[in-house]
């Protein structure tokens, strides 16, 4: 049996994590020995709890952390080189960009026969100014050469990292971060159980927005546009399904624009799907995103998107398929677009319809089935099959 370590900065709740930790119980299903090393913090707890329900054996790396900070970065790379040496692991596989740099590089020193590295991603842009996002390329460039393959979320997010020359072409393997279509559309309730829940009227244009409360996720702009929305649409609401940093600063935003009222916040939660029922539209409106998974579970329920031309989320819609793209950072095209489908209720149909359709290409069963096949041709081209 080869073993397998994976090692992920924090396991918080989101799509990064809950991507790790499908893969691992898929892994494990497929026959392989698989370890999860993360940084752990207390706050952190209930999605632990969940992972090890779910059958994930968990190594915590407590000086592992996002932030750079050498104190704590050179006990967590010798931590992981321990770990690493103990399960005698074959294939190490990290996931996002601080624990895929000291992860490749623990595998590295520890003579892992294969590595594997995926980003979730990637912060080439919305994170940092021109000379943060230049260090941190020029350090993804140094790393790429410590692994076999680098696996992202779209082919998308392959084009954008061999543009920033990261890597090599036969390097990479897209495989999406894997949404459970059957699952959501078990567990999602009608759409006026949903509204009735948050308190809208069967009648409102709610748009749904789902991601944490930061900078890079630009509900910042959703807010910018309401204004803009509701002079097309007297009835719009907006719902933000999170929390983080910046919830009080929306809230400001929203008041100080007049439209306190047509903004809701309902904090953090691991049953999204309950709230996404009620939405006409889910908004993305990241300044970077890997791929949008929350776009995927939307449209698994036949809710039509609107995202940004960023990251992963032109190829999650398609050609205007699911939904409408709009540029970046762009609040008059956002509000545009909201506009649009908040008036044409024969077009979110057409599009809801065919998200629903184009969801599957995004489904656990597509994805495990590529990272499965990936593994498997890694193995025998190492010699540990």
């Amino acid at each position: 049996m080869i073993r397998v370590v994976h090692v992920i900065t924090r396991l918080t709740l989101g799509g990064s994590s809950e991507n790790t930790v499908r893969q691992v119980v898929a892994l494990s299903r497929a026959g392989y020995d698989c370890v999860l090393a993360a940084g752990v913090r207390e706050s952190e707890e209930p999605t632990l709890a969940d992972a090890r329900r779910r059958g994930c054996r968990i190594v915590p790396v407590p000086a592992l952390g996002r932030e750079v900070s050498p104190a704590r970065d050179l006990p967590a790379l010798v931590q992981l080189v321990r770990l690493m040496s103990r399960e005698r692991a074959g294939i190490v596989h990290t996931h996002t960009s601080k624990a895929g740099f000291l992860g490749r590089l623990a595998a590295r020193i520890a003579r892992v026969p294969a590595v594997i590295h995926q980003p979730h991603g990637h912060i080439f842009y919305g994170y940092y100014g021109p000379r943060g996002s230049s260090f941190y390329i020029g350090l993804e460039r140094l790393a790429a050469r410590w692994c076999d393959r680098i696996v992202t979320l779209t082919e998308r997010g392959t084009d954008e990292h061999l543009a920033q020359r990261i890597g090599r072409p036969e390097q990479f393997v897209a495989v999406p971060s894997g949404v459970p279509t059957d699952e959501i559309r078990t567990r999602a309730p009608a759409r006026g159980a949903a509204r009735a829940r948050l308190g809208l009227d069967d009648d409102a244009y709610v748009v749904v927005g789902v991601g944490r409360l930061v900078h890079v996720k630009g509900f910042d702009l959703l807010v910018g546009a309401l204004p803009g929305v509701l002079a097309a649409v007297p009835t719009a609401r907006v719902v933000l399904v999170g929390d983080g940093p910046e919830r009080g600063a929306l809230e400001a935003q929203a008041r100080a624009l007049g439209v306190g009222s047509r903004l809701t916040l309902t904090g953090a939660t691991d049953d999204v799907a309950s709230l996404l029922a009620a939405a006409d539209v889910c908004a993305a409106p990241s300044r970077n995103e890997g791929m949008g998974r929350v776009l995927v579970e939307a449209m698994v329920l036949g809710i039509p998107v609107v995202g940004t031309a960023v990251g992963g989320i032109p190829a999650v819609i398609g050609d205007d398929e699911a939904g409408l793209v709009v540029p970046a950072a762009d609040t008059p095209a956002l509000a545009g677009a909201l506009a649009l489908l908040g008036r044409d209720v024969a077009l979110r149909r057409k599009l809801g319809e065919a998200a629903r359709e184009r969801a599957e290409m995004f489904s656990t069963t597509v994805a495990d089935r590529r990272l499965v096949e990936l593994y498997a041709a890694l193995a025998r081209e190492k010699g540990l099959a």
